[in-house]
């Protein structure tokens, strides 16, 4: 009895190892879409902030 517990625990862990696995490829996937769909947006902001920061800074 003690055997089967212990081998259903094991195969439970692994399969949400797998569904862990999943989840965060799915994630990755819908972040490098957001990038690609936003570059432009994301490539504005960057350099105006980057620009901030510089103007800013060499009135220090």
């Amino acid at each position: 009895m003690s055997e089967n517990l212990d081998r259903l625990m094991k195969r439970f862990v692994q399969e949400e190892n797998a569904v862990a696995v999943v989840e965060i490829i799915l994630i990755l996937v819908v972040l490098i879409g957001l990038v690609i769909i936003f570059k432009e947006q994301l490539t504005t902001v960057v350099n105006n902030i980057f620009d901030k920061i510089s103007s800013q800074s060499s009135s220090i």
